[in-house]
């Protein structure tokens, strides 16, 4: 049975990763941590829903982090096929082989076998996962969500038995179990028969005071009210219709741009100015312009002089 990390192992409850992920910058509360520890001392994928920017990708990165293993990122598309996912054979490498073989006495199985080796595989993400010598890595999902429901199907071996079948070759099983996450912005609903295979958490965006932490961890020279205006500035917007609403991800941009420009508070010059930043199209900052945040602004002024 292929050994569990050590770091696993001797996890005695949630507790352990909200501390461990604390030291790698990354803030995970209880809900999060409590399905990631289910997920590894299970050894069960976790799939993982939410909007985009709320720290889905990031979970993994830690993991990888944290568990120093390698991290195998498979990004979902239109159209991803099992040529991109798993493997491809190196066909002008075969070519030159049986180029090669001409002359030499063997059997046709004998030539058949060499081309058909591992020597002449390619491996993609998935594949690599599977082989993988050393230890366990980190297999990232990415964006599910996004990839035909025929590749979804294929997936169903790889997290029920973790092997992948080569026609060529014959089944592949896991040296390593990978610890698997996946995750989708939920732009459609996946199979049934996919979620079976896996946890489930939902991530929502963080609350004003776990985001406030979050820009503090990840922007430890921000000036303070600087911080709390962000944080509040955008905790609002995601109240509005918008055609993006800005992620964790936006908001630390917007807190970086506007510390490189030296801003230590908000202002209307400092929001025209970095509005780019954090929102992606043109009618939400017209929205945003025409609808308070001059407003909420003048309030906060207010609120820090006195």
């Amino acid at each position: 049975m292929p050994e569990v990390p050590a770091q696993i192992q001797n996890l005695s409850g949630p507790e352990e990763l909200i501390a461990a992920y604390d030291k790698l910058g990354y803030v995970a509360d209880e809900e999060v941590a409590t399905a990631l520890y289910l997920s590894l001392r299970l050894n069960k994928p976790l799939l993982i829903e939410g909007n985009p920017g709320v720290g889905k990708t990031e979970l993994a990165l830690m993991l990888s982090d944290w568990l120093e293993t390698d991290l195998i990122r498979l990004q979902c598309y239109e159209g991803l096929d099992v040529h991109s996912a798993v493997y491809e054979w190196n066909y002008q490498k075969q070519l030159l082989a049986i180029k090669i073989q001409e002359n030499e006495d063997k059997s046709a199985k004998d030539k058949e076998d060499e081309i058909f080796g591992e020597s002449y595989l390619m491996k993609r993400p998935l594949l690599k996962a599977i082989t993988a010598k050393d230890k366990a890595p980190v297999l990232l999902i990415d964006e599910m969500d996004r990839a035909d429901e025929e590749f979804e199907a294929f997936l169903l071996e790889l997290l029920s038995a973790f092997q992948i079948s080569i026609p060529e070759m014959g089944t592949i099983k896991a040296v390593h179990k990978p610890l698997v996450i996946l995750t989708s912005n939920r732009t459609r609903d996946l199979s049934d028969a996919l979620k079976r295979r896996c946890l489930y958490l939902w991530m929502h965006y963080p609350s004003l005071e776990k985001e406030r932490e979050i820009v503090r961890k990840k922007l430890p020279g921000i000036e303070s009210l600087l911080q709390e205006q962000v944080v509040a500035f955008v905790q609002q917007l995601r109240l509005e219709k918008l055609n993006k609403v800005p992620g964790i991800a936006e908001t630390l941009d917007w807190a970086a741009a506007l510390m490189e420009l030296a801003y230590r508070s908000l202002s209307e010059e400092a929001v025209n100015k970095t509005i780019g930043c954090l929102l992606k199209t043109a009618e939400d900052v017209e929205l945003v312009k025409s609808v308070g945040w001059q407003k909420w602004l003048k309030q906060e002024a207010v609120a820090e002089e006195v």
